[in-house]
């Protein structure tokens, strides 16, 4: 009987959360902070999904909402195609195979979980990749392949979290009204380029398969998504270091900025293009291919944001 009770006070809970979502009463303050929304999520993501993405977010810490937002905007763009069903069968709008979404289901409104409802799919989202690995910010990564085994789709959520993210606003700025800008065009190129190169195998010296290259190292690789963006880097990681713009320590990363590695500033070893998310895409080394990781390594001497000028 408390079992019994305990479950019907969390749905209890979880439906009165909802309702205030519904109604447009909740705030960041009100679900305990998170990233406000840039005029970019408030002019794609309708006002009634975003209530549902700050509520639904909030009952896992960790968990931003841009990133659950971003699934929903790559899966059915919001709902805006709630009926597509995929080549393997996942369905709503969050896009979930029926065996997951049952193994998972939040009936968040009360009237039995309904794969196709707004509400229940993105809870059980939110639910779904706070066990992968969100819940406390543990491994975004990994929670998003769990959704999805595409380096590609990760890298397209994590974008488009981060443009759903006001930077201008708190702790997402270099300090205390420094204006962080949006990614550029140029930026979201060199990202799209990137992430087209996953899987591609490490090559020395390796200019990509445009050059007559199997693959690239990691320099090779920034160049070359520098390239197909319009601007001109130089070929090796310490000389695109030394080119900048430099940022200064502790400002927030944009998707399209270069990060490095080293023993010092004078010693450029390694560089890899930021996706957001404190991902990365890289070659890192013999024996790996393009990949994504995450860039927050030992030996990182700072970045740059050619691709924003």
């Amino acid at each position: 009987m408390k079992a019994l009770a305990a479950a019907g006070a969390v749905l209890a809970g979880l439906v009165l959360l909802l309702f205030a979502a519904a109604a447009g009463v909740l705030s960041l303050a009100d679900l305990g902070g998170g990233d406000p929304p840039s005029q970019t999520a408030a002019d794609d993501i309708p006002a009634d999904y975003q209530q549902l993405y700050l509520a639904a977010a909030a009952t896992c810490p960790g968990l931003s909402w841009t990133v659950l937002a971003a699934v929903g905007k790559t899966e059915t763009d919001h709902g805006r195609n709630p009926d597509w069903t995929s080549d393997a069968g996942a369905q709503g709008p969050m896009q979930f195979l029926p065996a997951t979404f049952a193994a998972y289901a939040v009936d968040a409104d009360g009237g039995g979980p309904d794969i196709n409802d707004p509400a229940d799919a993105i809870f059980t989202a939110a639910a779904y990749l706070c066990a992968s690995g969100a819940s406390g910010g543990r491994d975004i990564h990994g929670a998003l392949f769990s959704y999805n085994h595409d380096d590609a789709y990760i890298a397209r959520v994590l974008s488009t979290a981060n443009s759903y993210t006001d930077h201008t606003s708190g702790d997402n700025t270099g300090g205390a009204g420094d204006e962080v800008p949006q990614p550029s065009r140029a930026a979201a190129v060199a990202v799209d380029y990137a992430t087209a190169q996953l899987g591609l195998p490490y090559q020395w010296g390796g200019d990509g398969p445009a050059a007559g290259d199997r693959g690239f190292d990691c320099s090779g690789l920034t160049q070359a998504a520098a390239q197909a963006a319009g601007v001109r880097l130089p070929r090796v990681a310490q000389d695109q270091y030394n080119a900048g713009p430099h940022l200064p320590p502790g400002a927030a990363l944009q998707p399209g900025d270069l990060l490095f590695f080293g023993t010092s500033t004078t010693a450029i070893g390694h560089v890899g293009l930021y996706i957001g998310g404190n991902e990365m895409i890289d070659a890192p080394h013999r024996n790996a291919p393009v990949r994504i990781e995450d860039y927050r390594w030992n030996d990182y001497r700072g970045a740059t944001r050619p691709l924003h000028t």
